[in-house]
């Protein structure tokens, strides 16, 4: 009965998951068509607009000389097909570019997610156990700075001193110049250059990666220090805690066993909505450090007015977004079971 009542919640989840992304495209498609002007004069350098032979087999491509509930029906076909347009910059397909671009964001929001993690379950933790003592006072009094400082000058200032001026981190993009770049598999450098053998590369690797992954960290360390001492006081005033200390258990035993698995399910909905916010949103980061990741693309796409480029990036955030929220869903339904029956 649990397996069946988790599949159909996992099933009803999956159905609202291509619903939303069906809505995102019917978005992304009428946001298109409110921009002035006109798209193939958009998309098409100036001589391909003077061969009316080009001009109209790309109308056709994309059904732009049909109606506008067929020309949907059209970009919600090349959508599912892969075919995000082609960029103006460069005339490669947008696709193309989001798989080039994308990677470097991931390895860097990935590790991002982890220290924020690591940290900010820890530091939530220790917050609520010494709630309104000191510990739980510097604590609370660090999440508020966090939470409170641009990203966009918090990368500014740590390129400036732990780059610029002492040197403790090389400097930007992501690998020191002169350093060939190992095997693309994965496109995450770290990773393959793991997969490669090459330790060297790794290090070069993880040493620019370290410091815009702990600029990103910092906001949300932050948010999720506070969430997690919310939730873990919420848990501890509960009848089965008062139980396991009058057992006589440790709290190391208590928080391992009982405190954080109760807790862990609205840290685990932040956290995914946090990983969602740092892999669609670090534009400014990016450019600071010269990552060659989608938020440097977002941006030089805004800045020469890439239309297609800037649906293609509008539309991945989206479905990232989308994507996150599903599997949150399911682990939530994993450590809660109640979760199934609503």
């Amino acid at each position: 009965m649990g397996l069946r009542a988790f599949l159909r919640f996992t099933a009803g989840r999956l159905v609202a998951f291509v619903v939303l992304a069906v809505g995102v495209t019917l978005i992304s498609f009428v946001v298109t068509n409110l921009v002035p002007g006109d798209p193939v004069a958009a998309a098409l350098p100036d001589l391909a607009l003077d061969d009316p032979e080009i001009v109209a087999a790309y109308r056709e491509k994309y059904g732009l000389d049909q109606p506008l509930p067929v020309q949907y029906l059209v970009y919600l076909g090349n959508v599912v097909r892969g075919d995000l347009g082609t960029s103006i910059i460069g005339g490669q397909p947008v696709a193309t570019l989001l798989g080039q671009y994308v990677p470097a964001t991931l390895e860097l929001a990935i590790l991002a997610v982890i220290l924020s993690a690591i940290a900010g379950v820890a530091f939530g933790t220790l917050a609520a156990f010494f709630r309104d003592r000191l510990p739980d006072q510097v604590l609370r009094v660090f999440s508020l700075v966090g939470v409170s400082m641009p990203v966009f000058w918090l990368a500014l200032v740590a390129f400036y001193f732990l780059s610029f001026r002492l040197g403790i981190f090389p400097g930007i993009g992501r690998l020191t110049p002169g350093t060939p770049m190992p095997p693309r598999v994965t496109g995450m450098v770290t990773v393959d250059s793991l997969l490669a053998g090459d330790v060297a590369t790794f290090q070069d690797g993880l040493g620019h990666l370290l410091l815009p992954a702990l600029v990103l960290a910092a906001y949300t360390v932050s948010l999720l220090t506070r969430f997690t001492r919310s939730a873990v006081l919420e848990v501890l005033n509960e009848d089965f805690v008062r139980t396991a200390r009058a057992k006589g258990l440790s709290g190391v035993a208590i928080v391992a066993r009982h405190v954080l698995r109760a807790a862990l399910a609205p840290i685990i909905t932040v956290a995914g909505v946090l990983f969602g916010s740092i892999l669609s949103g670090t534009v400014l980061v990016e450019t600071i450090f010269s990552w060659p990741g989608i938020g440097q693309y977002a941006f030089r796409s805004a800045t020469n007015l890439d239309l297609p480029s800037i649906m293609g990036v509008s539309l991945f955030v989206a479905v990232v977004y989308i994507t996150i929220n599903f599997i949150v869903d399911v682990l939530y339904s994993v450590i809660d079971p109640r979760v199934r029956l609503r």
